[in-house]
């Protein structure tokens, strides 16, 4: 049994680098969607934050796997063909997007007025006034819900099997149709998720005190 583990660590391996790749991709189109659709959500214009309004609801009521089935599976039958990796991402991209953009809204809105104001009154233009005042000081806020969503996406991407993308579960479940053992493979993965989960939130906590300290 011990032997059978060993010859099976590559495709855990593997696994687990699908996994960690394509979550660090998606998660960073989350974020930078994110901060988009909660800009979206500040527009006076109608025409935009009611879309980004719809877009984020949709995205807080619908699954992961729904949205992964409707890009891989849905897809060709309007030209777009994605392999695995690709609609693995920008699923992942896309659904993670209207959950971030509700963290950094509420990021924007913590903002005092008065620094604002002062910005203006600096001559600082409103790109100048976002990318030196607002998005710093969202970003710092909005850090530990950041990091608990970050994991959840992490999480998440298990689902990302049911569009055979070779990350952990499919790793699990390829395994456990040869070996036709059950809990060795799922228990690995398990102890594998649970030490990018431990991973992520050392890191995000380890920000989140040099943050403080910068702000102190």
């Amino acid at each position: 049994m011990m032997s059978d583990f060993v010859n099976d660590i590559p495709l855990y391996a593997a696994g687990l680098a699908t996994t960690i790749g394509v979550s660090l991709l998606g998660i960073f189109i989350s974020v930078v969607g994110g901060i988009f659709l909660a800009l979206a959500l500040r527009s006076r214009l109608r025409l935009i934050a009611i879309p980004a309004r719809g877009y984020i609801e949709f995205s807080r009521g619908a699954p992961l796997a729904l949205v992964l089935f409707l890009l891989y599976y849905g897809g060709p039958q309007f030209g777009l063909l994605l392999s695995p990796h690709v609609a693995g991402i920008v699923g992942l991209g896309l659904y993670g997007a209207g959950l971030f953009a509700e963290i950094f809204r509420a990021g924007f809105s913590a903002i005092p007025k008065g620094e604002r104001e002062a910005a203006e009154m600096l001559g600082l233009t409103p790109g100048q006034r976002f990318l030196n005042i607002e998005l710093p000081q969202a970003l710092r806020v909005t850090l530990p819900a950041s990091v608990g969503q970050t994991i959840n996406l992490v999480k998440e991407s298990a689902v990302l099997s049911v569009i055979t993308l070779g990350e952990l579960t499919k790793v699990a479940g390829t395994i456990s149709s040869i070996t036709f053992a059950v809990v060795t493979p799922y228990l690995t993965i398990a102890l594998l998720y649970w030490a990018l989960v431990e991973t992520i939130a050392r890191l995000g906590f380890y920000a989140e005190r040099r943050f403080t300290v910068k702000g102190s």
